[in-house]
């Protein structure tokens, strides 16, 4: 690879990162961050990010909008796949059921998965089908703000 392609995809990541934390996500880098943000009461979504251009033109902007709704989880969490790879293999292992899918979301309660819309529901949507498939998921297991 050349230093050119290396200096973009680094800009590339930092910028996917970014989006998430503006959004109000934080940022699982470890898999020790992964089991205290998984052990808290509540429930938790996980946006598992990427590179791919379903990520950056569906998921993330559907992980920003969703959150503006009556019921929301109690917390937001994201791992990258790719980069941060052991905190997601840590995150993936509470996934039970779903194969590896980037990028995803997943919403747990108490620790526990609930659902999963994976790479398969997102790639070939818009981000608002993406929002209401997050809504309706809140709707069932999430408390209103």
């Amino acid at each position: 690879m050349s230093m050119d392609f290396n200096i973009f995809m680094n800009d590339v990541v930092r910028q996917a990162r970014q989006e998430m934390i503006d959004a109000g996500y934080e940022e699982l880098k470890t898999p020790e961050d992964v089991e205290k943000a998984f052990a808290r009461k509540g429930t938790t979504l996980v946006m598992i990010n990427s590179v791919c251009g379903c990520a950056g033109g569906i998921a993330r902007p559907a992980a920003a909008h969703s959150i503006h709704y009556d019921k929301r989880p109690d917390y937001l969490v994201t791992v990258f796949a790719g980069q941060d790879k052991e905190a997601t293999a840590a995150a993936r292992s509470y996934f039970t059921g779903y194969p590896p899918s980037s990028p995803s979301f997943a919403l747990l309660k108490d620790g526990k998965i609930c659902s999963m819309i994976e790479r398969h529901e997102i790639e070939g949507s818009d981000p608002a089908t993406v929002v209401a498939k997050l809504q309706q998921e809140f709707d069932k297991y999430c408390e209103e703000i």
